[in-house]
Parts: C-alpha cells; sequence; structure tokens
C-alpha cells in the first residue's frame, strides 16, 4: 500500500496512531504525540497499516 505524507497509520504489531511526515532511503518517516512530547521513527511500509480510512473527494 502506497502512504502519502498526512496520511493516518499505525504500526501492525499495534501501536499509537501516527501521522506519515515524509519519506527517506526508503523508508516512511511518522510523527506522533505520546502525551509528553513529539516523538518520531521511520518504518517500512510493510510495517505499517491504515489508521483511519481515507476520505475521497467527490467530483462535481
Amino acid at each position: 500500500m502506497v502512504f502519502l505524507v498526512s496520511d493516518e497509520v499505525r504500526p501492525k504489531n499495534g501501536g499509537p496512531r501516527m501521522v506519515v511526515t515524509g519519506y527517506s532511503s526508503g523508508m516512511i518517516e511518522c510523527r506522533w504525540y505520546d502525551g509528553f512530547g513529539v516523538k518520531r521513527e521511520a518504518f517500512r511500509e510493510d510495517e505499517l497499516i491504515p489508521g483511519e480510512i481515507r476520505k475521497q473527494e467527490k467530483a462535481c
């Protein structure tokens, strides 16, 4: 699955909901707030699942 910057994701093995903030060296960079501060980490694409379903815009 392809994740876009600003998509909400979660680790497959459980963990916080995070926001995709970019890509670097083939990894997906994510950030989240843990109650004390903003955390960041990079994940492989196969380690993540969507945090919520993307809403598609309707064409008028």
